[in-house]
């Protein structure tokens, strides 16, 4: 058993059960940011998993299903770039953590979420974990869902609009993308509030 999960068991001897949670695109130009929530099944460890950002795609989309399959109960929230413009990328971020809590059935009593922020109503039953999507299970297994969930949404807007190329750069400010947005302006999927970089 790898070192995440046995963080999970032993922090599971104060919590028998709890929700990691964690987000995927918040830093690009277009499209949602998507937060997932999931509860594991210690009994079924899951070969493999990792932080979405140390996994390839193919490894990726095979934990998603396995994590799908097996998981005692997850969510995934979307909010769109309509909503982080009106609100900010930080409060749409903590808003999606709230929500993705609320919709397990499961109804946990405690959660673990990647990063420094906690939205203030969960702080009684919420702890904060920097780089948690490296050290603890239950949030790498959020951070898979976030991250492919996202990840086929944006291949999807790449059909609908086809010029920006999202399904090569996922809506993350690439020279590509920046040049393609000089090129076409922006799509109803993009960050109004977001700086494009000079010089590309």
């Amino acid at each position: 058993m790898n070192a995440l999960y046995q963080r999970d068991l032993h922090f599971q001897l104060s919590h028998p059960l709890f929700a990691g949670i964690d987000e995927a695109g918040r830093g690009p130009l277009a499209g949602p940011v998507v937060i997932a929530a999931v509860v594991l099944d210690y009994s079924k460890p899951l070969e493999g998993l990792n932080d979405s950002k140390k996994l390839s795609p193919k490894k990726r989309e095979i934990l998603y299903e396995q994590i799908v399959a097996s998981a005692l109960d997850y969510s995934i929230v979307e909010l769109d770039a309509e909503y982080i413009d009106e609100h900010n990328i930080l409060q749409a971020t903590l808003t999606g953590f709230a929500m993705a809590f609320s919709k397990l059935v499961t109804t946990p009593p405690f959660c673990l979420i990647d990063g420094k922020d906690t939205p203030k109503s969960m702080k009684p039953f919420a702890q904060a974990v920097v780089k948690g999507d490296s050290l603890q299970a239950c949030i790498a297994a959020a951070s898979v869902l976030a991250k492919v969930h996202r990840d086929r949404l944006m291949t999807y807007y790449d059909s609908i609009y086809p010029e920006y190329g999202f399904a090569q750069h996922k809506g993350y400010g690439t020279a590509l993308h920046c040049r393609n947005i000089r090129t076409y302006g922006l799509s109803p999927i993009h960050r109004k509030s977001f700086h494009v970089p000079e010089g590309w």
